[in-house]
């Protein structure tokens, strides 16, 4: 099977763009981590919340294909608790259901104080094809 972290950190050109990082992935569990700098920042000088989305998606992503079956996206929410303008903030994903083919996950956002700063739920449909088959394309 493929290594996933190797995989998503080389493939996912838009987190890369980002600065964010994947720290760790296991099956079903995923984390990513983001320093904020200035372009992250929206209108009010906050931490802007399309900054967060992608840091969670990007974990939601690798938790929901560390399995090694493609697996995509088919809802996501998310939910702001606290404003941050600084720091460093991570993304912890854990798999809250695995089904035949819809599994679901809770993604929590924190600063590097541990605090919460932001709750991101997402589901994903789970494909035939296997991550191995996108590594030999």
């Amino acid at each position: 099977m493929a290594d996933i972290k190797k995989f998503f950190s080389g493939n996912d050109q838009f987190a890369k763009h980002c600065g964010i990082r994947l720290i760790e992935v296991s099956d079903g569990r995923a984390r990513t981590g983001m320093d904020i700098r200035p372009h992250h920042l929206n209108g009010v000088r906050t931490i802007h919340g399309g900054a967060l989305f992608t840091l969670a998606d990007f974990a939601f992503a690798a938790a929901c294909n560390s399995h090694g079956t493609v697996a995509v996206a088919i809802n996501c929410s998310i939910a702001y608790v606290r404003a941050v303008s600084a720091g460093t903030m991570y993304a912890d994903a854990r798999e809250t259901s695995l089904g035949g083919r819809i599994a679901t996950y809770t993604i929590d956002i924190t600063n590097e104080k541990g605090e919460l700063v932001a709750i991101f739920q997402g589901m994903a449909y789970r494909k035939k094809e296997k991550i191995d088959d996108l590594v030999q394309s």
